[in-house]
């Protein structure tokens, strides 16, 4: 076994401890409840499909049936897979009160091939394939593998869609995440300090400064219910929708687009302030193709066709 094998495999564990415990609550409190933001992906994923000529969808991360069940009404022939037994359980628990046979939900890792040739029976292409709340727990660089797993069992000329965290909303958090992407990604930090020679103090002095522009102690680490750990404590990466883009394109796929969503009419800090416009006013921003979405909204979706 690699060392990168292992490290992967830990990861994978984490993951699923963390999300152990939500299996029965996760959709009640991401997608139902009143105080959640209102899954306006959902609504973005059953346009997709409705306007095209898709027949039948595979889930890679499924979790406990969240985008399935309500996908159900549109008559598809449907199947998912997810990393975390407790979500599989669930998954079929509840896509089984829709008449869906339990062989349709299966575990699987989307870093594994024979996860997506998986299907009972014996289906290897797919009209489309649909990806969300998993690309943030991958190990950087592993976005390739999934792409290829995709790309081997959607039909040519099916979609894809991915969702990711939108790491370019960082320039409009002002906060720890917009800390991060200042120092690591837009100045690279590390490159700056070696190379400041006798103006290293100098250097030094401004960065400190620069970080006292942003709130530090937000966003709140989310942790876990009991011993297991919480989202912000496992891995949970942003993704440049830019680089995300052309990645697909360099991994063969066409018609690449990009469709934002979860807008912030304010920095979210700022929220309490007026939350009753806050929310009123970012869902009246919603819409997918807004180019105020690269700054102003958490999530996107990568959508792409198979060549």
């Amino acid at each position: 076994m690699t060392s990168s094998t292992t490290a992967t495999e830990q990861i994978e564990a984490r993951i699923k401890a963390c999300y152990s415990t939500w299996s029965e609550r996760y959709y009640a409190e991401y997608y139902k409840s009143d105080a959640a933001y209102p899954p306006v992906h959902t609504d973005i994923v059953r346009e997709l499909l409705r306007s095209e000529d898709i027949h039948s969808v595979l889930d890679a991360g499924c979790g406990p049936a969240s985008m399935l069940r309500d996908l159900n009404d549109l008559g598809l022939n449907l199947y998912g897979f997810d990393l975390t037994p407790e979500m599989v359980t669930e998954a079929r628990r509840i896509m089984s009160g829709h008449g869906l046979s339990a062989d349709r939900i299966w575990r699987g890792s989307v870093l594994e091939n024979a996860s997506f040739l998986a299907a009972s029976d014996g289906r290897k292409q797919f009209d489309a394939g649909i990806c969300f709340g998993v690309l943030p727990h991958i190990p950087m660089g592993s976005e390739e593998v999934v792409l290829a797993n995709f790309k081997q069992v959607i039909r040519p000329g099916g979609l894809v869609a991915i969702e990711a965290r939108n790491e370019l909303f960082s320039l409009f958090t002002l906060n720890r995440y917009s800390r991060a992407f200042f120092q690591e990604r837009l100045l690279a930090a590390d490159g700056l300090l070696q190379r400041a020679g006798t103006e290293l103090e100098g250097l030094g002095r401004a960065l400190r400064q620069l970080d006292e522009r942003f709130r530090m102690d937000l966003p709140l680490v989310r942790k876990g219910y009991d011993t297991e750990p919480g989202y912000d404590e496992v891995l949970s990466r942003l993704h440049n929708p830019f680089e995300l883009a052309q990645l697909a394109r360099e991994q063969g796929l066409v018609d690449v687009r990009v469709l934002f969503y979860h807008y912030h009419s304010l920095p979210p800090m700022l929220h309490s302030f007026a939350p009753e416009l806050f929310r009123r006013e970012s869902l009246a921003l919603e819409d997918p193709n807004d180019w105020r979405g690269h700054f102003m909204a958490s999530a996107f979706i990568l959508v792409a066709r198979v060549a």
